[in-house]
């Protein structure tokens, strides 16, 4: 038993019910996780269905009936999700965890909250319940395998990303110094030198702005050259580390934090490092 659970704290209901709503590896929690799937693309396509107006003028109430019925249910599974965890405050806080109050906090504020306006930003907000889908990921091995090694090399894509930001930031201020004569090219000031700079190295090109002189011609082409290896490093940051990553991971999911992607014989959690198997013995009642 850890040492941060005391004998009365500990509950096989609630190591059921952890297994059923946190984990998939059993029949009822595979059963539990379709049925959320369900909901929650049900929900995505009323929210979908609400914002085409002829939809809305003719299913109208049909629309609200299913929609508190489903933040009813999304309302009782969070409610749950904090009872069974054993730090609560941790899950609350944690990426799903607050996806999953934003998701439901909306329909409550319509209580509210009066006005076509902030109606709009409700129905707005509602869409967040989009996000709920990502949680598909987690029920498979290989979402749990992108996401660890995601999770692995944020600290070297974080470095990548500032030498990026550093460079659209030396080739935007080149560019205004080279186009700045010219104020019809729409290189008016560094700040929009430099957006230029991040849709061409992007290479999303939009064609708004673009160099007239040969030789901010020639920086652009550079730029544009760049954007190609740019592209590459990220993809190979996450490969490198997908390839140390072992496919041995279950859908076993911490008490105490709900992190999931543990190996198969994990005893700790990676992120906490509390126990995964929580049991009494009669050591522990002593």
């Amino acid at each position: 038993m850890s040492k941060n659970i005391k004998k009365e704290d500990f509950s096989p209901f609630k190591e059921k019910m952890h297994e059923i709503i946190f984990e998939a590896d059993t029949p009822l929690g595979k059963t539990f996780d379709i049925a959320l799937i369900i909901a929650i693309l049900a929900s995505v396509l009323v929210v979908m269905l609400e914002s085409v107006e002829s939809y809305d003028a003719k299913y109208h109430q049909i629309f609200d009936i299913l929609e508190w019925i489903l933040t009813a249910f999304f309302t009782i599974e969070y409610i749950m999700r904090l009872y069974i965890v054993y730090r609560p405050i941790k899950y609350v806080l944690s990426f799903f965890g607050l996806v999953d109050l934003l998701s439901i906090l909306p329909s409550y504020l319509s209580f509210f909250i009066a006005g076509s306006e902030s109606l709009m930003v409700i129905r707005v907000l509602r869409l967040l319940r989009v996000f709920r889908i990502f949680k598909l990921a987690k029920f498979t091995r290989e979402g749990q395998i992108i996401m660890i090694a995601m999770r692995k090399s944020y600290k070297k894509i974080l470095v990548f990303l500032t030498f990026v930001l550093l460079l659209v930031t030396i080739f935007g201020s080149i560019m205004y110094i080279i186009e700045v004569d010219h104020p019809d090219t729409g290189f008016d000031s560094i700040p929009r030198s430099i957006y230029w700079a991040i849709v061409t190295l992007t290479t999303v090109g939009y064609g708004d702005i673009a160099p007239h002189t040969p030789l901010g011609q020639f920086l652009a082409a550079i730029v544009m050259m760049l954007g190609y290896a740019v592209i590459a490093v990220p993809t190979g940051i996450v490969t490198a580390e997908l390839t140390t990553i072992k496919e041995q991971h279950n859908t076993q999911a911490c008490r105490f934090c709900a992190t999931e992607g543990h190996d198969d014989d994990a005893e700790y959690c990676y992120k906490c490092g509390e126990e995964l198997n929580l049991h009494f013995d009669e050591e522990d009642e002593g």
